[in-house]
């Protein structure tokens, strides 16, 4: 049994057998690699909860396929940027010594949900060991496409999300949206357009060692992914797939031209220069 949205409550329970059919129907096929994006909740009221969502796709790509999904822990990055809640100040250094440190074989990740959450210790995943943005995959290329993960601009080239890309991946949204595409970070890195770079960190094990990771970063920003999927499906109808799963719209993408896309769309929408980032931010928004 898993919570339900309120506009999401299903006639009858989704099964295993149902939620195959229905990734089947929306071009989902044995021995594809397919990046999953997942809402729980809005699929209906799903019999065995987490499990038949993990389980369906796994009977649906087959052990000959790949899949992968974001097992993200943002509570085990830096304290110095939480803001849901944040925490004080005088509370970092502590928390930087003494968090305990990531372990992919171990360590939850119930914030990015609860199929990413159960998927990530099932026989046979296996998961990167970056603290704050792993990845989790099973089937046929799954080390080929998590292992290894760089500290640094860790979804960018020569990560997982970058492997996707070459292994010609599809996005599979479940009852998401373009806001949690992660792919459309990898585009960040690619697009030509002013970035800032940041540091992050986490408590990471490296050679056998608990460390506060720190790590460089490309400054990223997931506000105008909405629009930038709007567009791609104006303009490439033919890279998307959309149908029910459950009782959920949901979407099967072509992950490389989305990338590719998105790559161009920021190059030309987001600001040509660092100040007039700093400008829009700066600006008071519109009034009714």
């Amino acid at each position: 049994m898993s919570d339900v949205e309120p506009d999401a409550m299903s006639d009858e329970p989704i099964t295993v057998e149902r939620l195959v059919s229905d990734l089947r129907e929306l071009g989902l096929s044995a021995g594809d690699t397919v990046f999953v994006h997942s809402s729980l909740s809005a699929l209906g009221w799903v019999c065995g909860g987490p499990a038949a969502v993990v389980d369906a796709l796994q009977q649906t790509v087959s052990a000959e396929g790949t899949l992968v999904l974001p097992t993200f822990t943002g509570d085990y990055s830096d304290p110095g940027g939480w803001q849901d809640p944040p925490v004080p100040d005088e509370w970092e250094p502590t928390i930087r010594e003494t968090m305990p440190a990531f372990r992919p074989g171990s360590t939850p990740c119930p914030r990015i949900g609860a199929i990413p959450n159960t998927f990530r210790s099932y026989p046979g995943v296996v998961r990167s060991d970056h603290p704050v943005v792993s990845f989790a995959a099973w089937g046929a290329d799954a080390e080929a496409i998590v292992l290894p993960h760089p500290d640094d601009e860790p979804l960018g080239e020569g990560t997982p999300l970058a492997r996707l890309y070459d292994h010609d991946a599809s996005v599979l949204m479940l009852g998401t949206d373009y806001e949690t595409a992660t792919s459309c970070h990898l585009a960040e890195y690619r697009g030509e357009f002013p970035k800032e770079h940041e540091t992050g960190g986490g408590p990471a094990i490296r050679d056998g060692e608990r460390v506060w990771l720190e790590f460089d970063d490309v400054a990223l920003d997931t506000a105008d992914f909405p629009a930038v999927g709007e567009a791609f499906e104006r303009e490439r109808p033919d890279a998307v797939a959309v149908e029910q799963v459950g009782v959920a719209e949901s979407r099967l993408v072509d992950q490389r031209a989305l990338v590719d896309f998105a790559a161009s769309w920021f190059g030309e929408n987001r600001p040509e220069s660092l100040e007039q980032a700093d400008e829009g931010a700066a600006a008071p928004a519109a009034e009714d």
